[in-house]
């Protein structure tokens, strides 16, 4: 009767070790998908910098206005352990830059022919969709992530080692439309 016991006991103790495991590399999946989004969203911040500058010799005034509004917002955040409000920071940041841009743009033809300003604009693209991939495969990995911690019998064990349910990005409800670089 004490070995089925201290059988029972062993056969726990290595489930509970075994979804411990199984949460810590969710959890760090997860803070490495949104490490992710947060370089992506740094690589776009210097192509719209480098866009700026560009700018800066059609049209002074535009760019300085460009250029007060980055110092203005204090850059991009890079952190080594963004959080899901800094990611939403930056976007809020890159998406004025983006829109000002734009109508730089529309009021000098010969910038928009610009071959470095269409490479730049390329890149931001690029960045754009990478930061949306990003995004994407944040979500999914806190979807993986939160079906474990909140799923019977895992969720026991979560609940004792302080593994709580992780936020969402969320999609931004007040952009209906993102802006066409």
């Amino acid at each position: 009767m004490v070995i089925a016991i201290i059988a029972v006991i062993a056969l726990l103790v290595i489930w509970g070790i075994s979804v411990q495991n199984s949460l810590v590399k969710a959890d760090e999946t997860c803070n490495n998908a949104l490490k992710q989004i947060n370089v992506q969203q740094v690589s776009r911040f210097d192509a719209i910098q480098a866009l700026v500058k560009l700018t800066r010799e059609y049209a002074q005034y535009e760019s300085e206005t460009l250029q007060k509004v980055i110092e203005a917002r204090g850059g991009i955040i890079s952190k080594p352990n963004p959080s899901v409000g800094d990611i939403a920071h930056n976007e809020s940041i890159l998406t004025e830059l983006s829109s000002k841009l734009i109508a730089v743009a529309e009021r000098y033809p010969d910038l928009k022919a610009n071959e470095q300003y269409s490479k730049t604009m390329d890149q931001i693209t690029r960045y754009e969709e990478n930061v949306r991939l990003a995004r994407m495969t944040f979500n999914d990995t806190v979807t993986r992530y939160n079906n474990q911690v909140r799923m019977f019998p895992g969720s026991i064990v979560a609940n004792l080692l302080g593994f709580a349910k992780k936020e969402y990005l969320a999609e931004d409800t007040t952009k209906t439309e993102y802006p066409a670089i």
